[in-house]
């Protein structure tokens, strides 16, 4: 099963989200970090390319508290396992600042939340098809 990291402060949104994937009937094991301190906590404990807790796909919250989204991207993109792991911003804001700081500290995608359900749902069904089923994994022992 294809774990995702989602990194998301608001209880509204990370209920939003498992819903989205409960109804598109995707069965991936989610992760749930509230803020950007426990998901810097968690990439530190899951450290290994052979972790089977390690994701397949992150999607990162700008607007986190103890520690920011962008922060997060960035100690990220330093670490010599998580460097290479598919970020996606996945967040309320659509200021091109914001979208200019993502892609300049490395994301991989940026997708501002809609506030309809449906649509949301559709989001999240092609990431999930796109980021854990069509894409390469960057772990290729994880797929074995």
């Amino acid at each position: 099963m294809t774990t995702i990291l989602l990194v998301e402060d608001n209880p509204m949104d990370v209920d939003l989200t498992l819903q989205a994937f409960d109804a598109e009937g995707l069965a991936n094991a989610i992760v749930v970090c509230p803020d950007g301190e426990d998901a810097l906590t968690y990439m530190v404990q899951h450290a290994e390319e052979s972790d089977p807790s390690l994701p397949r796909l992150v999607l990162l919250d700008l607007c986190l508290p103890n520690v920011d989204g962008l922060e997060v991207l960035t100690a990220m993109r330093a670490h010599p396992t998580w460097r290479k792991m598919p970020i996606v911003v996945l967040t309320t804001s659509s200021e091109p600042r914001d979208i200019d700081r993502a892609y300049a500290s490395g994301a991989n995608s940026y997708i501002v939340k809609p506030v309809d359900f449906d649509a949301f749902a559709d989001i999240v069904s092609a990431l999930n098809l796109y980021w854990c089923q069509v894409n390469q994994s960057p772990f290729p022992a994880e797929d074995a």
